[in-house]
């Protein structure tokens, strides 16, 4: 069973992501050691001990649809009560309407937990928040006023609605319309598919916040705008009114995240209300939907990103202990009598050292990300707060695809580490392959991730966005070589290479990029993001080991591991970069032999 890692968390936020010099800095206000002991304890707690008892139940159960009505897993209810009677709905939602408005940071390293114990359960929430800071920041007062209090506790939940079945990564071809209807709502009429959480019983209202284009909107992107749209229309005095003009018309059959529905969604069929369409409000300006949707998209690829760190590290324990009980062969150097636990053979060692060196490192990076956006929103002043803002936006696509591929991988070794029996649903780790492989698509395809990564973000600041962070990246392993602890092997001279590569790379692509090369440097995105998130992810492992303290020995011994094992990867991967276009190019034909 599932025990959430309290103890490693706290060291990645304090020691690695920067919350500690946060904190001692007075920038994260009145926030204090005390208090993040106490809320990470407590949700280790809750994760553990509540909710990952009823994730089995969950995946088989599946969210049922009759009549309109999802019928969520035994006991989810119930779980989702308690989960918001302790207040975590709410722990990063804005003061003003109940929250309590920590840090992200805090807000991450929660949902780490969530989604490692249960990440079908763990999803609704993820959208809420989002739905929570688009309408906090782009609503006018009186939409902020009718829901946000009910989703900062949350009483209501929220969801996300973009994808039709015409329109998925390209939202140009997006067909949902919305009609004025002359007293500042509008009428939405379209299908949306793939909503998680479209369509469930854990709440009696839930905000659908939809892209749909107003008549006479500009073509493409420019012309669609977002829309809050309720299940049940509120009134004045914030009671549930009338039935909207929306309704849940199929949920789909998954691999995996069997507890989550995802639904396609009906908005003006009529089956609802005396005149067709689903009242909606604007949120933001008319035509500026996009830009409203990608703080909710930003907001969710970083938690996506979490969950391929959280399904990681359930995998890893879950392997773990299996590899301490199991039984088989006897290994070399064993002298007692019978069989050997498969722990003690050279190649399952590998396979769990891989497990935890990629899951640590992915959720250094995730954090890494969570102290940018805080630090941004701390800042003193307009350029320091830029300045942290690029640092956030350049890591995102890493932290959303590095660690969902993360995900993918570890669970994959997981299902390895238990032969025959991880193939089976007996032992659970098919499970966790299952669940991960969503990860990698939704919020934002990995591929997109990549192309994000290289035409969007290392151009930040024209190019010294970048720079500084592989100068970080370079001064970090330039303190493991003078530290000369015997432990660390040849762990300085490995960072010190692959730091080269990964700059070597990055200024290949920036200047094929200024040449207008863009097939090449696209042609190298994928192979880039992953040398990304592996140099940053490793030398994050190599700077914990050096500010360790009591298991600094460990510490040191899994950054080695990963330096002297997993690294090597990152010369490959810059010949990937730097010269593997045209072999990719020159292919393209084989693929219609």
């Amino acid at each position: 069973m599932y025990r959430a890692p309290v103890a490693d968390i706290a060291f990645t936020l304090r020691k690695i992501a920067g919350l500690e010099d946060a904190i001692e800095s007075g920038v994260l206000g009145d926030l204090s050691d005390d208090l993040v002991d106490a809320i990470l304890q407590e949700a280790g707690r809750f994760a553990s001990d509540e909710m990952a008892p009823l994730a089995e139940a969950g995946d088989r159960h599946g969210t049922p649809l009759a009549d309109g009505v999802v019928t969520m897993p035994p006991g989810w209810k119930q779980l989702y009560a308690d989960w918001i009677a302790g207040g975590w709905n709410a722990l990063g939602g804005p003061e003003a309407f109940g929250g309590q408005d920590l840090p992200t940071m805090l807000s991450v390293a929660t949902a780490e937990m969530w989604n490692a114990s249960n990440m079908a359960f763990g999803l609704g929430p993820l959208l809420t928040m989002g739905a929570i800071e688009a309408i906090d920041k782009h609503g006018d007062d009186a939409l902020k006023a009718r829901y946000l209090e009910k989703l900062v506790s949350g009483e209501w939940m929220g969801t996300m609605n973009l994808t039709e079945p015409q329109a998925g990564s390209d939202l140009n071809a997006l067909k949902t319309r919305a009609e004025p209807r002359g007293d500042g709502a509008y009428r939405i009429f379209g299908q949306k598919i793939y909503i998680t959480y479209g369509e469930h019983d854990l709440t009696d209202n839930i905000v659908h916040l939809v892209l749909a284009r107003l008549p006479d909107a500009p073509a493409g992107t420019r012309g669609i705008s977002l829309f809050a749209v309720p299940k049940f229309l509120v009134g004045d005095d914030g009671a549930l009114g009338a039935r909207n003009d929306v309704f849940c018309s199929g949920v789909e059959h998954k691999l995996g995240i069997h507890g989550s529905p995802t639904c396609t969604m009906i908005y003006g069929d009529g089956k609802f209300g005396d005149e067709a369409g689903a009242i909606g409000w604007l949120v933001g300006e008319e035509n500026r939907g996009l830009a409203c949707m990608f703080t909710m998209m930003n907001n969710a690829r970083l938690n996506v990103g979490i969950q391929g760190v959280a399904v990681a590290d359930a995998a890893y324990q879950k392997a773990l202990a299996y590899a301490g009980e199991r039984a088989q062969g006897k290994a070399a150097g064993h002298d007692g009598k019978g069989m050997s636990p498969i722990i003690e053979h050279p190649d399952v060692q590998r396979n769990l050292l891989t497990m935890r060196a990629l899951t640590e490192a992915a959720r250094a990076i995730c954090y890494a990300c969570a102290h940018a956006i805080d630090m941004a929103r701390a800042a003193g002043d307009a350029d320091t707060a830029r300045d942290w803002q690029e640092r956030a936006n350049l890591l995102t696509p890493v932290a959303k695809a590095f660690s969902t591929d993360i995900g993918c991988e570890v669970a994959s070794i997981g299902v390895q580490v238990h032969g025959g029996m991880g193939y089976v649903e007996e032992t659970g780790a098919a499970r966790f392959m299952r669940d991960a492989r969503i990860a990698p698509i939704y919020e934002g395809t990995n591929g997109i991730q990549a192309i994000d990564l290289v035409q969007r973000k290392l151009p930040l600041s024209g190019g010294r966005q970048v720079a500084g962070y592989i100068a970080e990246l370079r001064a970090i392993a330039e303190d493991v070589s003078r530290s000369n602890r015997e432990g660390f092997g040849r762990t300085g001279a490995r960072l010190d290479q692959a730091v080269d590569d990964l700059d070597e790379a990055t200024r290949w692509l920036s200047a094929a990029m200024a040449d207008g090369r863009q097939q090449e440097a696209l042609a190298g995105a994928q192979p880039y993001l992953r040398l990304f998130g592996l140099v940053a992810g490793t030398v994050y492992l190599a700077k914990g080991a050096l500010l360790a303290e009591d298991d600094a020995p460990a510490r040191t011994a899994m950054a080695r591991f990963a330096a002297e094992n997993l690294l090597g990867e990152a010369s490959a991967l810059r010949e990937r970069v730097t010269e593997g276009a045209d072999s990719l190019l020159a292919a393209r034909a084989a693929l219609t032999a």
